[in-house]
């Protein structure tokens, strides 16, 4: 839990690798320790994205609900967790992405693909808190 920031690099299909600039914020939601509220907002010269999101742990399972506020869209999300790493799957009717999440200490690496919109997307963003 707790607020993180760092900096990544975006690649949008035929253009050129961009640096990107993130924060992420993670608030535990209820008593359980199982849920939990994602906000990371993330913008480079070209590309910005806020995505928004409630997750739920359930053994070595994740699963919740997502919004991304500057597109308008938003979906499910499904994954494993596996130790210190989540891997998630998150679509909607237009859209889909695979994330990749490790924590370790106070460092987070985060990668994506997204397809959706006319665009592919790939995305690699180092967190510190």
């Amino acid at each position: 839990p707790g607020s993180w920031s760092g900096t990544g690099k975006i690649r949008v299909q035929g253009q050129n690798v961009e640096r990107l600039r993130c924060r992420a914020n993670y608030r535990p939601r209820g008593s359980s320790g199982r849920e939990i509220d994602l906000q990371l907002s993330c913008d480079s010269d070209s590309y910005k994205f806020d995505l928004a999101g409630q997750f739920t742990a359930d053994g070595n399972k994740i699963s919740g609900r997502w919004t991304e506020s500057s597109r308008n869209v938003g979906g499910t999300a499904n994954g494993t967790i596996r130790g210190d790493r989540l891997e998630i799957h998150i679509e909607s009717s237009a859209f889909s992405a695979g994330l990749s999440m490790a924590t370790k200490g106070k460092q987070q690496q985060i990668s994506f693909d997204a397809h959706g919109g006319g665009q592919v997307v790939d995305s690699s963003i180092t967190l510190r808190r």
